[in-house]
């Protein structure tokens, strides 16, 4: 007898927790037409699909704002101070005198599209059509670059006017080398996929340290704000590294009004903006580095018509890549991988 009370409870309690499991599993969370991309500003409108009538309260957590329901219909304000991207929406709800988590994916866009930029060719430079040019950047007059490829990656310090090579290393055999930045004294240079950066002193280009990645899997562009680096991996982030050890610590997503963007690339840190190459497209964003808006397209169609191609030349890997400012003039620089020109261009709005 004993044996089949006990017996009995057990059966009781697994069809309680089958039933709340059952329950679950019937509650979903609806957005009209099923459409989740919203822009900042907006309102999202959302619904609780419940299998029963029944009261419903609780809270909403998106990112780090939080907003309390009482009801299944969910209207929830999509503030301005928000991150851009795709972030998970959680609902926490009592209902039928149980509690209950459901979240979804949704994407947060720009609630304007960006501004279209054109340039203005000032002047052009010979650059070395055998660089593989991954990474810009000016310091006063001196241009410094890093280069890719395996067996061809290098870090080097160039006359923009001449084109000749001043100083250089080139890295090992086993490095794809990629963008670089320099700040207080010290170059600072991705790999590709070898899950590691290099730290140089600026005159001597010899090598301070190395800094792994901690979130990522690839290195692409890098810039900094004079304390801050932010670093592209390929896809739709740009991470926010720890000035001291380089570690991924957030990250922005690049967004449009239309959605999400991925495969920047080289970056270039201008006048409070992150400017960002496009891989195997002939523009540039400019992103606000506060919640990673897109407020600017720069269209810079046209340069691989205005370069030597020899028979070797590849369309598809020869792309527009390394975007410099100039911090006196304010002049962009303009060049691409394997590139045998160096472009000076004033930027204007179309």
């Amino acid at each position: 007898m004993r044996l089949f009370k006990h017996l009995f409870f057990i059966f009781l309690a697994f069809a309680v927790v089958s039933c709340e499991e059952d329950l679950a599993n019937q509650i979903q969370l609806k957005f009209p037409d099923n459409q989740t991309k919203v822009p900042i500003g907006k309102t999202l409108n959302a619904s609780l699909v419940l299998p029963k009538e029944g009261e419903v309260s609780g809270k909403v957590k998106l990112q780090d704002e939080v907003f309390f329901i009482e009801s299944k219909n969910l209207q929830i304000p999509i503030s301005t101070d928000l991150l851009l991207g795709k972030h998970q929406i959680r609902v926490d709800f009592e209902y039928l005198d149980e509690t209950f988590s459901i979240q979804k994916e949704i994407e947060i866009i720009n609630n304007k599209a960006p501004k279209l930029m054109g340039y203005k060719i000032l002047n052009t430079y010979p650059h070395d059509p055998k660089a593989y040019t991954q990474g810009l950047e000016f310091l006063g007059d001196t241009l410094y670059e890093g280069t890719g490829q395996y067996k061809q990656s290098s870090l080097r310090k160039v006359d923009y006017k001449t084109g000749e090579v001043l100083q250089k290393i080139n890295l090992s055999d086993r490095v794809f080398g990629e963008g670089i930045s320099i700040l207080d004294g010290k170059i600072y240079q991705l790999t590709w996929r070898s899950g590691y950066g290099f730290v140089y002193d600026l005159e001597t280009f010899e090598e301070l340290d190395k800094f792994s990645f901690n979130n990522s899997a690839e290195g692409w562009g890098l810039c900094n704000d004079g304390k801050q680096f932010y670093k592209s991996d390929g896809t739709d982030k740009i991470w926010l590294l720890e000035p001291e050890t380089m570690k991924e610590l957030s990250y922005i997503q690049p967004t449009t009004h239309k959605g999400t963007n991925k495969q920047l690339n080289e970056l270039e840190w201008v006048n409070g903006k992150i400017y960002a190459n496009t891989y195997q497209r002939d523009g540039v964003a400019i992103i606000n580095p506060k919640n990673g808006a897109i407020d600017g397209i720069i269209d810079l169609r046209g340069f691989r018509d205005l370069i030597n191609k020899p028979s070797d030349f590849d369309e598809v890997n020869h792309v527009l890549n390394g975007i410099a400012v100039h911090p006196e003039t304010g002049n962009l620089f303009v060049t691409g991988k394997n590139w045998d020109k160096l472009f000076e261009v004033e930027i204007f709005e179309k």
